[in-house]
């Protein structure tokens, strides 16, 4: 395969992942069904890594959608990259492969492309998804991240899944993980909140050396989850500078940001429930910004976090304290 042309990068362990992502998160509001008309638009326009997760609940709508595209021969299952999240009430081992044979389940698939641990925060097992006390405290639970990801391998060796990987480590949480006695399998890919305001140079460098692959997400800053969010949050696609740059090149700002991604090797996810939208962040590989442009973007870091995990400031792998 022709990674220049096929716009994909190759993993750590040889498998190879697209780009440019698919984002299927939608806040509670929005209907789950539109979830999987939004990912068959997607698969139409071209994207063909589908990020998604366990968390976001509506990975039967996504997997009907992605079902329905190969039979109507639109694709392979081959061409397809899927991604699903192992969620936090989820990690003591024991759990994680049941976790991952409850998403294949939904999604009536014999296996998933990367298997992730969605964050470190280790939570209480259970239905809930985010266990609470009397007082309203997130109930946290004690796992060693190392156990955990030992488990991850197992379901790679047992076949559930073709690569693994981790999300929103820090560079510390990342070396536990590299410097486990008995590693099997290193993490192929980090998954953070990447975007003009928080560029993540210095995570990006560490991961680099690793030889893993930072992917970004909440890479436009549009959802405005208020379950995740501060209302009050800056718009990204707002900034003058973005706009400008965007003018100049004849695109959209969204499109200048996603590409600001790309030129730094970064796998980026672009999330939109709206056709037009979707089809405009697919339009990202047919220009290029300026040494100038690049320059000019990196500048607007300002080490601002949309999502912070506020719920979760107590937990001892809490991974914002650090400054990568």
């Amino acid at each position: 395969m022709d990674l220049k042309q096929s716009h994909s990068v190759r993993l750590n362990d040889g498998h190879v992942m697209p780009m440019l992502g698919f984002g299927t998160y939608a806040p509670d509001h929005t209907p789950k069904s539109k979830a999987g008309e939004a990912t068959k638009v997607a698969l139409d326009v071209g994207f063909r890594h589908i990020d998604a997760a366990f968390l976001y609940q509506n990975e039967e709508d996504v997997g009907k959608a992605i079902r329905e595209k190969i039979a109507d021969g639109t694709v392979k299952r081959e061409d397809i990259f899927y991604t699903t999240k192992l969620w936090t009430t989820f990690f003591r081992p024991e759990l994680v492969r049941s976790a991952l044979e409850k998403s294949l389940k939904k999604l009536q698939l014999d296996y998933v492309d990367l298997f992730t641990i969605h964050n470190p925060l280790t939570v209480k097992p259970g239905e809930e998804l985010l266990p609470k006390d009397a007082s309203g405290n997130i109930i946290f639970d004690t796992v060693d991240l190392r156990d955990t990801w030992e488990a991850l391998e197992k379901c790679k060796d047992a076949g559930l899944t073709k690569s693994i990987r981790v999300s929103n480590f820090n560079h510390k949480l990342l070396e536990l993980i590299l410097n486990k006695p008995g590693l099997k399998y290193k993490p192929t890919c980090n998954q953070v909140e990447c975007h003009p305001y928080l560029n993540q140079s210095k995570l990006l460098e560490f991961c680099k050396s690793k030889d893993i692959v930072l992917v970004a997400y909440s890479a436009l800053a549009s959802h405005r989850d208020p379950n995740w969010m501060d209302p009050d949050s800056p718009y990204l696609l707002e900034e003058p500078t973005l706009k400008s740059i965007a003018k100049k090149c004849n695109r959209s700002p969204g499109q200048v940001a996603l590409c600001y991604q790309l030129q730094q090797g970064v796998v980026v996810l672009a999330k939109s429930f709206s056709e037009k939208r979707i089809k405009e962040n697919f339009q990202v590989f047919d220009f290029e910004l300026t040494p100038e442009d690049m320059k000019a973007i990196d500048g607007l870091n300002r080490n601002f976090r949309y999502a912070k995990l506020q719920f979760a400031v107590d937990h001892p792998y809490y991974p914002f304290f650090e400054e990568y």
